[in-house]
């Protein structure tokens, strides 16, 4: 016997499919180092061994490319790292301005075992950044930023515009909180930036205009939202928490990674 499904039929079965399988998915949560940027390397790797966080994004600033760090720097953070279980999956340089800084970024990229490097760069060097990440098997997520004097990469569209012409070498490593500091919307952010997202930075802000961290859930960058968007197709890199602040006390990181893991 022939069984005729109308279309709204066959909708309404596709839509339960997916919500489904969204949720038997997991998000993967980490952490950005810079969130512990003022402990030290040992302390940070203790807290992140307390709250059972096994990947990260290494983005402390000692390690970014404005002051480089040394050969011998990167090495020893990797043994630390690998001794305490803790897999450095990408690695955040800041901007790349010239081929020293991506010398420097490929090189130190391959010492952590880091798969992706996050960062910005604009005109002739993304061209370069797309071929040499290319040819090592890496890859480059642009970050978005928002800055008081403003900033190249801002918005979706300014991410987009920028990688449209590399190959998927070339993503974005998307930044919730510094794209509502810019008034812009998160979850629209990751629809348009869903095939070429390398990495995810989870983070709040109070309000657009400004980017004055607050927990996650609690500011305008619609945090369970994203996490949703995230969910239903299905990111399976990381979710790195950022919580930018100027204390040494880690009891909010630890309310913010349970917060994440509940909407993971």
């Amino acid at each position: 016997m022939l069984i005729q499904m109308t279309r709204r039929a066959f909708g309404q079965l596709a839509a339960a499919s997916l919500t489904a399988s969204a949720a038997g998915f997991h998000l993967n949560i980490g952490v950005g180092a810079f969130s512990y940027h003022l402990l030290s390397l040992d302390e940070m790797i203790r807290e992140l061994q307390a709250n059972r966080i096994r990947e990260i994004e290494m983005s402390r600033g000692e390690f970014m490319l404005m002051k480089p760090p040394t050969q011998e720097m990167v090495e020893t953070a990797r043994r630390k790292f690998d001794n305490a279980g803790i897999r450095c999956v990408s690695y955040y340089t800041a901007t790349i301005k010239n081929q020293e800084d991506l010398d420097y970024a490929l090189r130190y990229a391959k010492i952590f075992g880091a798969a992706n490097v996050s960062g910005d760069a604009t005109g002739p060097i993304l061209k370069e950044i797309d071929r040499q990440f290319t040819q090592a098997g890496l890859t480059f997520g642009i970050h978005n930023h928002w800055f008081p004097r403003g900033f190249a990469y801002e918005s979706a569209e300014d991410v987009l515009r920028a990688i449209t012409p590399l190959s998927s070498t070339v993503g974005s490593t998307l930044d919730t909180g510094q794209v509502a500091a810019c008034g812009y919307d998160p979850v629209d952010a990751i629809r348009r930036l869903r095939s070429r997202l390398n990495l995810v930075h989870l983070k709040d802000v109070e309000a657009a205009g400004a980017e004055r961290n607050v927990p996650l859930g609690t500011g305008v960058a619609q945090i369970p939202a994203a996490m949703r968007e995230l969910k239903e197709f299905g990111f399976s890199r990381l979710v790195a928490i950022e919580f930018e602040k100027d204390t040494n006390d880690n009891q909010d990181m630890r309310e913010q990674i349970a917060y994440a893991r509940k909407l993971a």
